[in-house]
């Protein structure tokens, strides 16, 4: 892309930014309701959502993103040419505009986006990509919604353990990316704060815990003191009050109890001690380790199935590392599973 289309994108996506910062009337009544389409997609999660996408469209780091000079590992994009190439998009919807980054990694890359949306989070994007065409309809021609995908050059496909063994059997023959299971965990020292607790709470409750970038698993020093983290997460307790959140803490509560598995419970969330890295909804799992060596190579063994890492401390997976509360506010250059997307397309 030549710098004066490069920065004409960048104005008119920092533009989009704006709008989604301070949404219409329109916007506004998607936001309200869509928890009638998706009981998890409250106006509160959902508008959440909207302004964390908002934020990442601002001017300077959509400037950083895609400038060679940036430092980081993507390139500008290509000219649109009518070697443009058809790039199939799977988006997952657990929580809401969780596919828009790689739709604008296609955008961005000069292809032409074949988005499959999701059943749960298909209104919101189709209205926020509307949004953006008002702003540059020159981009019109540049993704489509389809129901199922056909006549492809490349996917990018996101979902389960168990569907991506179906992704890499239907679209190993073309150039991909295939996403699985990932989920995020916390490294404590015990000398956090109440306040970086309490943001630690919001890795953990933001979206219900649905994400990838939730974190799922605590690893903390033996002989840790769960108190203060408690006492500190405790304003997050209104998430007991979603139905759907409720069923799932009641049904695993009543699991620990039946089988006798010992867990903390503080009405709101159960934690328990466990290896795994993925926890049921509303459980946490916790792990001990030794000293922060110990910790770091339980984090390496680990690292094939993590998303982010939660601390304040330095960590050789630096790349991963994220501040308390920073969790779900992902930068554009914090791709899934650490896979350059826009340097995956623009090598296409």
């Amino acid at each position: 892309m030549s710098k004066a289309k490069n920065i004409y994108l960048i104005g008119r996506l920092s533009e989009l930014g704006t709008k989604l910062l301070n949404p219409d009337a329109a916007l506004l009544d998607i936001i309200e309701s869509e928890h009638l389409y998706n009981a998890w997609f409250t106006p509160e999660s959902t508008a959440n959502a909207v302004k964390a996408i908002g934020r990442m469209l601002n001017e300077a780091e959509l400037t950083k993103w895609l400038s060679q000079e940036s430092g980081v590992k993507s390139v500008e994009p290509k000219e649109k040419t009518h070697n443009s190439l058809k790039v199939g998009l799977i988006l997952a919807g657990n929580i809401p505009l969780v596919g828009f980054h790689d739709v604008l990694c296609v955008i961005a890359s000069g292809h032409h986006a074949l988005i499959k949306a999701s059943s749960n989070d298909a209104r919101l994007i189709k209205y926020i990509l509307g949004l953006f065409i008002e702003i540059a309809p020159e981009y019109a021609n540049s993704y489509s919604f389809v129901d199922r995908l056909a006549d492809f050059d490349a996917v990018i496909a996101t979902g389960s353990n168990n569907t991506s063994r179906y992704f890499e059997y239907y679209f190993g023959k073309v150039p991909n990316i295939i996403r699985k299971n990932r989920n995020s965990i916390a490294l404590l020292t015990g000398k956090e704060s109440r306040e970086d607790l309490f943001k630690l709470g919001h890795d953990i409750f933001d979206y219900f815990g649905l994400g990838c970038r939730n974190v799922s698993k605590l690893l903390v020093p033996k002989g840790y003191d769960f108190v203060p983290f408690f006492e500190s997460i405790e304003p997050h307790q209104p998430i007991i009050n979603h139905h759907k959140y409720n069923n799932n803490y009641d049904y695993n509560k009543s699991i620990y109890l039946v089988n006798g598995d010992k867990h903390l419970d503080n009405g709101f969330l159960l934690v328990k001690e466990d290896e795994r890295l993925a926890s049921p909804l509303a459980v946490l799992y916790f792990e001990y380790y030794d000293d922060l060596d110990d910790a770091q190579i339980r984090l390496a063994e680990l690292s094939d199935n993590i998303q982010c890492i939660v601390s304040d401390i330095p960590l050789n997976q630096s790349n991963q590392v994220v501040g308390f509360g920073e969790s779900q506010k992902p930068k554009l250059w914090d791709y899934a599973d650490g896979v350059d997307t826009l340097a995956f397309l623009n090598e296409l």
